[in-house]
């Protein structure tokens, strides 16, 4: 699962213990989720359940990652592991410079 293009999420702000995340999928299936942590917590390693991807993240990294999945296309899902050392997150492929934001009429 080193890297799955992303088509669809899901927010799920749930009540109680439960910590704010965002369902990734690809081709109608969940690949993957960010889950937002309380901020100053300790992340947990990052990990695989059930073949989709676990994402740890900060709750103030909540806007950056929800903005990019609705702004930017095509957006990618990595993973390369689980502990130091391995990078995994969320991506975007190469844009030419000054191609800049649409804007509807």
């Amino acid at each position: 699962m080193a890297q799955m293009r992303i088509d669809a999420y899901e927010v799920l702000y749930s009540a109680n213990g439960f910590a704010p995340r965002i369902a990734l999928k690809n081709a109608g299936n969940y690949v993957g989720q960010m889950i937002f942590m309380p901020n100053g917590a300790a992340l947990p390693a990052d990990t695989v359940v059930n073949n989709q991807a676990q994402l740890h993240y900060h709750l103030d990294d909540f806007q950056n990652a929800i903005d990019l999945l609705r702004n930017e296309k095509p957006i990618y899902m990595y993973y390369n592991g689980s502990g130091g050392g391995f990078e995994n997150g969320i991506r975007t492929m190469s844009e030419k410079v000054g191609e800049g934001e649409t804007s509807q009429p």
